[in-house]
């Protein structure tokens, strides 16, 4: 029994002689200290953009068809290049729509002739028969013929427009200023009136760049599109497909009518100077909007954040002993990170050495960050 009890004490001294081991390693492992690097918390400008995938659109666009029927006997143009309105594009054989024109010019005439030949009997028969000196059927027959001449005018008049229109309408002509496309038909190629695709021509001294945004934006949109703006106005900029930025802002132009039910977006159109013509309908592009919390807004390096199940942290230095504060991410400015809420300024965060910290961490420091740049 003596033996037993003995075994007892000398276990309980040693697992108790073990937890005070514990104990101070875990003290001393407590207070050391974490070498960090700090940097000071300041308001600074910041100007950042919030980004949209955009398509450009040309302001306007038409598809050339012809609207008579005949064989292709001229075209005018350089595939490709500016066309002037009014420029001659394309010819449908003319021969027989310049015929009926003629003819009809010509019908026209007689019916003029006839008209003015009725109106003079009708004005001596009219004479006439206040005195008593023809017969009331002379008279009858002269008024008869003179509705009937009237009457020859508007159906000759008719076929006269309707002649001229089909002479005008073989020689297709530029609706506006723009750049014309390949031509779909060749010389000699039968053109059915409606159908046939000739060619399509679009504007491009401004251009039109449509992107879709939320229904949760929508009112801040309308604000922009209600409210003038400066003509060096930097509120929307393009990044073009080499990423490069296009030299000119644009303003908004239209929203649309109504929201897509379907993905809760609603399409936004700005439109841009096109002056050199770098721009081409179907190209894309990024839509840069600048930010509404773009000004004094407090940044931090984007390092000095530390991201844990989708919440956002920095440890902020106090009395060598960092506190760990939950904050609310904004954009990104360059190496910086725009920081919404969670701090206010003034304070002093830690910079490098993060990964090693925990809330209530003991510090010590190396070089503040901003003695570097100094």
């Amino acid at each position: 029994m003596y033996s037993t009890v003995r075994t007892i004490l000398i276990t309980a001294a040693l697992a108790a002689l073990i937890s005070c081991s514990r104990d101070n390693a875990n003290h001393l492992k407590g207070e050391q200290a974490v070498a960090v690097t700090v940097t000071a918390v300041s308001m600074k400008n910041a100007v950042f953009y919030n980004r949209y995938p955009g398509n450009m659109v040309a302001l306007k666009e038409v598809e050339l068809r012809g609207q008579v029927s005949g064989y292709i006997t001229g075209i005018y143009f350089d595939e490709g290049k500016r066309v002037r309105k009014g420029d001659k594009l394309y010819e449908i054989d003319r021969r027989k729509y310049e015929a009926a024109y003629n003819g009809a010019q010509a019908v026209m005439k007689i019916a003029e002739d006839n008209l003015e030949k009725a109106q003079r009997d009708a004005d001596r028969y009219t004479d006439l028969a206040g005195r008593e000196a023809v017969a009331r059927q002379l008279y009858d027959n002269a008024m008869t013929d003179l509705k009937n001449a009237k009457q020859q005018i508007n159906t000759a008049n008719s076929e006269l427009i309707r002649t001229k229109t089909d002479y005008e309408f073989s020689l297709i002509t530029a609706p506006f200023n723009g750049t014309i496309g390949f031509s779909l038909v060749k010389m000699g190629a039968l053109i059915t009136p409606g159908q046939t695709l000739l060619n399509t021509i679009s504007s491009d001294d401004s251009m039109g760049v449509d992107f879709e945004v939320s229904e949760t934006e929508l009112s801040r949109f309308e604000k922009l599109a209600a409210g003038a703006r400066p003509s060096d106005d930097s509120t929307f900029r393009l990044l073009l497909p080499d990423n490069s930025r296009y030299p000119y802002c644009g303003r908004i132009s239209v929203i649309d009518r109504a929201v897509d039910p379907k993905t809760g977006t609603i399409r936004v159109r700005i439109i841009v100077p096109n002056n050199e013509k770098t721009l081409k309908p179907g190209m894309s592009c990024k839509v840069n909007v600048l930010n509404s919390s773009s000004g004094r807004q407090i940044l931090v390096p984007f390092k000095a954040v530390m991201e844990q199940l989708g919440e956002y942290f920095v440890f902020v230095v106090n009395n060598n002993k960092v506190s760990q504060v939950k904050i609310q991410p904004g954009p990104r400015v360059f190496s910086d990170i725009v920081v919404l809420g969670g701090l206010e300024g003034g304070e002093t965060i830690v910079l490098d050495g993060i990964q090693k910290l925990t809330d209530g961490s003991a510090i010590t420091l190396t070089q503040s960050a901003d003695n570097n740049k100094k």
